[in-house]
């Protein structure tokens, strides 16, 4: 009897150090494939209308036909079915619903803790680029804190104590042109931070940039803005993977796609979203030869109700309808790639971003 029980014992031990050895080579495949880089890339406006148009009219593949996985987001804010920019930026920085026109705090008053923010107290290189002012909704909610969206130089402040690596857009005047008088440039300079008012000026090599290349919002890519997006983004990622051991995380947004749509200008629109996924191509350049990377695009919300009425692929011709001036409520996709795409799949709010970045990058392991 007591052979039996030794034999039982001797087996039982085989397969305890056999399941522990198979759960430790899954933990390490989980760090493995999880990314050290996220780049998060926000179309303001951009529903899946737009893309379609922009497919149309490209006459070649967009970059975004290259996700290998797709989900869709919900986007109401906490006091409206229809959100806007605001509250939904804020709801994907902080994982936390926000009232129309808030930023950065919650409908109780509290201020929400962005995606940005948990990484700089990690050790992070963090990094926001727009192409309206770095202040407008959508930058702002992955920094700042205040109760209406129209506090630009309340928003500029905050922009200037954040520690963010770095910062490329317009609104200079908010920075500078204030009414308290003070030059949130020249404190930012003394903080190490090199400042550019031309994008094709910025030396990448340097590890804090605040680049201000408008005094407000640029203009539309058909106005004359040229690559300013495209290239923001390669100088960003080049000066955020340098010397990097941790890792970083970068915001870009395509900011003009919503204003296009609001003045149901289908040119414009198409403009923006062609330069947006130019912008995007960039993105997946770095994450396919970077192989750490996790590069996730969506939207805010929609703009416009737009539908595509006709087209043909061949010549590139395409007839939008625009169903309104303002944004509607439709679900948007969610396009990602690299290491920690998978859990962008499927059905989920815009609350749900911050969580799964956080799963994403193995955080809770570290």
């Amino acid at each position: 009897m007591k052979k039996v029980n030794h034999l039982r014992l001797y087996i039982f031990l085989i397969l305890l150090c056999f399941s522990n050895s198979i759960f430790c080579q899954n933990i390490e495949k989980e760090i493995r494939t999880s990314p050290k880089n996220v780049i998060f890339m926000i179309g303001d406006g951009m529903g899946l209308s737009h893309v379609h148009a922009a497919m149309t009219v490209s006459q070649k593949k967009l970059n975004l036909q290259q996700f290998p996985v797709i989900g869709l987001q919900e986007t109401e804010s906490s006091d409206n079915y229809i959100t806007d920019s605001a509250a939904s930026a804020t709801a994907l920085a902080s994982g936390e619903k926000a009232r129309n026109g808030v930023v950065g705090i919650n409908p109780d008053g509290a201020f929400t803790e962005s995606i940005i923010e948990v990484l700089i107290k990690q050790g992070f290189k963090t990094g926001l680029i727009a192409t309206n002012t770095i202040t407008h909704a959508t930058p702002a909610a992955f920094i700042a804190h205040q109760p209406d969206r129209n506090m630009y130089e309340e928003i500029a402040a905050d922009i200037s104590n954040s520690g963010i690596n770095i910062i490329i857009g317009g609104g200079l005047k908010h920075f500078t042109d204030r009414a308290d008088k003070l030059n949130l440039v020249e404190k930012m300079k003394k903080q190490g931070y090199d400042f550019f008012e031309d994008v094709s000026q910025i030396n990448s090599s340097r590890d804090k940039v605040l680049a201000l290349t408008a005094n407000s919002h640029m203009p539309f890519k058909i106005n004359g803005r040229g690559d300013f997006l495209p290239v923001a983004v390669e100088m960003a990622l080049y000066s955020l993977n340098k010397d990097n051991d941790k890792g970083f995380f970068l915001m870009v947004e395509g900011s003009q796609i919503d204003p296009a749509c609001h003045n149901n200008d289908q040119e414009q629109f198409l403009a923006e979203m062609l330069d947006f996924d130019k912008a995007i191509g960039v993105a997946l350049d770095f994450a396919r030869e970077n192989g750490e990377t996790l590069v996730v695009v969506t939207g805010d919300h929609e703009t416009g109700g737009v539908t595509v009425l006709k087209g043909n692929y061949e010549t590139g011709e395409v007839k939008v309808n625009f169903s309104t001036k303002g944004h509607t409520g439709v679900m948007l996709p969610v396009y990602s790639y690299g290491p920690g795409s998978e859990i962008f799949s499927g059905f989920f709010d815009n609350t749900d971003f911050k969580e799964r970045f956080i799963f994403s990058l193995n955080l809770k392991n570290k």
